[in-house]
C-alpha cells in the first residue's frame, strides 16, 4: 500500500535568490536518520521546483509559519550573515497559559545542550488577547490565555517556548517544556493536539538589492478556529484598541 503524497508546500516568496515557505507543523526542515525524506521540508521543496535549496535557519518540528531557503552557497551565507547581524525582523504569535504582562522583554540565557555553556538570549513581546474558558485545567476552576506577539532577538534552541516556561506562562501544547494538565484540559475541550507557536512574519534587507522584504505566513485553520472559540475576532493578532 502506497503512502499518500504530501501537500504541495505553500510557496510566500520567490526571487532568484531564496524562496519562503509556509512550514506546517509537524514537518522537519530536513530529514534525519529518524525520518523520511516526505516529512522534510527542504527535501520537499527541492522535488516541488525541481531546484537545488540550502535552509537558512530553523524551525522547531511542531512549529509551523514562514521558512526561508537560498539557491546557492553565496546566498545562504549572505542571509545567515543578515540574520546574525540583528538585521531581521521576526515575529512569533504564541498561545500561552495566564494572563501576561502587556509586554515586557525576558533577557534569560540558555544553553544549546547540558554539556555547553549558557549564551545570551532575549525575546521581546506583546500580549494581544486574554480569554477565560469556563473549564477546569490543572487546579483551577477555569482555564486563562493569552494570545502573544513575541520577537526573538537572539536564535536559542527552542527560545521562545523556553523563556515563556520560565515565565510561568508555557506554551499551550507544548509537550517538552509546558505544562501537562494544561495540554491535556486544552486537547480534551478543543479537540487540537499541535504547539500553539507560529512564525508569523519575518522582514529583512535583501541581500542584493538591498529592498525591504516582509513576509508573512496566514494564520493556521488551528489558530483561527481556537480564536473563534475563545470569542476573538479575525484580527486577534493585531494588538487590542481597548
Amino acid at each position: 500500500m502506497c503512502e499518500t503524497a504530501p501537500r504541495p508546500l505553500t510557496v510566500l516568496y520567490r526571487d532568484d535568490h531564496f524562496i519562503a515557505i509556509d512550514k506546517p507543523a509537524g514537518t522537519l526542515v530536513h530529514r534525519t536518520r529518524l525520518s523520511d525524506a516526505s516529512h522534510a521540508a527542504l527535501q520537499q521543496l527541492r522535488d516541488q521546483i525541481g531546484q537545488r535549496i540550502n535552509p537558512v535557519h530553523r524551525l522547531d518540528r511542531p512549529t509551523s509559519g514562514v521558512l526561508l531557503f537560498a539557491f546557492t552557497g553565496e546566498m545562504t551565507r549572505a542571509l545567515q550573515e543578515t540574520f546574525d547581524s540583528g538585521s531581521v525582523e521576526k515575529a512569533y504569535l504564541a498561545l500561552v497559559r495566564g494572563y501576561t504582562e502587556a509586554s515586557g522583554e525576558i533577557d534569560r540565557p540558555l544553553r544549546q545542550a547540558p554539556h555547553k555553556p549558557e549564551r545570551p538570549a532575549r525575546t521581546r513581546y506583546q500580549r494581544l488577547r486574554t480569554a477565560e474558558a469556563p473549564f477546569p485545567a490543572g487546579r483551577y476552576a477555569t482555564a486563562r490565555y493569552s494570545l502573544v506577539r513575541a520577537e526573538p532577538l537572539t536564535g536559542r534552541l527552542h527560545q521562545i517556548r523556553r523563556h515563556f516556561a520560565h515565565l510561568r506562562h508555557p506554551i499551550i501544547g507544548d509537550t517538552t517544556h509546558g505544562d501537562g494538565k494544561q495540554n491535556k484540559a486544552f486537547r480534551a475541550r478543543f479537540d487540537e493536539h499541535r504547539l500553539m507557536l507560529m512564525a508569523r512574519s519575518i522582514r529583512l534587507p535583501h541581500p542584493v538589492t538591498g529592498e525591504d522584504i516582509h513576509i508573512e505566513a496566514p494564520l493556521p485553520t488551528a489558530f483561527t478556529r481556537i480564536f473563534t472559540q475563545l470569542g476573538w475576532p479575525a484580527i486577534a493578532d493585531q494588538p487590542d484598541v481597548d
